[in-house]
């Protein structure tokens, strides 16, 4: 963490004056909506335009987003509503039909559910500046618990997902390009053939990441920035299952290394351990939940993550809870996104 956050873009003044163009999908209602929403209106940048993409005429988000955009008389904000399904994956099907009304050179993909400081844009689109840069993306932390369930969510991201993203961005163990705070050129989209063959993958970003890295030789950059992404769960059963999906999405883009995964899980096999009465095992289990909890407050300092610190008490639990995730992704085929239920198979999505 500490050798990602040291580094920083410098004389990126040229590529600012970049047309951009800020897509925001959205689908239903959810925690904040408006709030978060409303971050991508108020960007200190010169020359950007935001799209919101929904898919259903009747979908509860409209009257936010039309009461965005009269607040913002200044701002350039297009409401995009098109039914258009280019395959099911629902939430690249709304990238898709903003790209066809997007302008800028550069286009950034931002989940409704993320909170974007007024420098946010400055900082994404700064990685390109490197000619050698074709998809950039930032981090993001998960805040605003309100319940033991969304406490469990926030650290499972902070305290497990995000290290591990940023793990494997340092070390290049595989690539880390997480869709939710993502940007490409419009360029380079178009040499890895646009979006459209990505409609049928469940982690469609990293496949846009790997087809840009890989298949047209472009650099990934991410940028030592942090957004903040809410949690909404409403009960337990919730956070099972996007933990599944999280678990499931991780498999879907490394198999081997997800595998791999199983034997960096500190406590449960502590646990394991004292409970089958190893030698020295409360010295042991001691050292593992310390070491554990250690570094779960340091990456908190580095992401200026005071809810995680908060919920601390609950990262054994989370990590106990962690094993019964993993098993359950690894054999279960199926999954749940905004109501529709998907098999998954190589990687793709088939709905049911």
């Amino acid at each position: 963490m500490a050798i990602f956050f040291r580094k920083r873009i410098e004389g990126a003044s040229s590529i600012l004056l970049s047309p951009v163009s800020l897509i925001k999908p959205v689908c239903g209602l959810e925690k904040n909506l408006y709030e978060n929403l409303v971050t991508a209106a108020r960007q200190n940048y010169s020359n950007y335009e935001v799209i919101y993409s929904v898919q259903n005429k009747k979908d509860p988000a409209l009257p936010i987003l039309e009461k965005i955009r009269a607040e913002n008389p200044g701002k350039k904000i297009t409401i995009v509503v098109d039914e258009t399904a280019i395959g099911p994956n629902g939430r690249l099907a709304n990238l898709y039909n903003a790209t066809q009304k997007a302008s800028g050179e550069i286009f950034i993909f931002s989940d409704s559910d993320m909170f974007l400081e007024a420098d946010y844009l400055k900082n994404i689109v700064a990685s390109f500046e490197d000619k050698r840069v074709g998809v950039s993306c930032t981090l993001y932390k998960a805040w605003k618990p309100k319940d033991i369930p969304e406490a469990l969510e926030l650290l499972s991201f902070n305290a497990d997902f995000v290290p591990s993203m940023v793990f494997a961005y340092v070390t290049k163990a595989s690539l880390a390009c997480p869709g939710a705070s993502q940007a490409i050129r419009r360029d380079v989209l178009e040499k890895i053939g646009g979006l459209e063959p990505l409609a049928n993958y469940l982690v469609e970003d990293f496949e846009l990441g790997r087809r840009a890295v890989e298949e047209a030789g472009y650099k990934l950059h991410f940028v030592p920035y942090v957004a903040g992404t809410g949690v909404d769960l409403k009960d337990f059963q919730a956070w099972w299952r996007h933990q599944v999906y999280w678990d499931q999405n991780t498999r879907a883009a490394n198999t081997i290394g997800f595998f791999f995964t199983l034997l960096i899980r500190g406590i449960p096999f502590a646990v394991l351990y004292a409970l089958l009465g190893g030698p020295f095992w409360p010295q042991i289990l001691g050292l593992v939940l310390g070491a554990r909890l250690l570094t779960a407050v340091i990456n908190s300092s580095f992401l200026k993550d005071t809810d995680g610190l908060k919920w601390l008490w609950l990262l054994p639990l989370r990590d106990l809870l962690g094993i019964a995730v993993w098993f359950a992704s690894f054999v279960k085929r199926k999954t749940f996104w905004k109501g529709r239920e998907f098999i998954i198979q190589k990687g793709k999505m088939v709905e049911i």
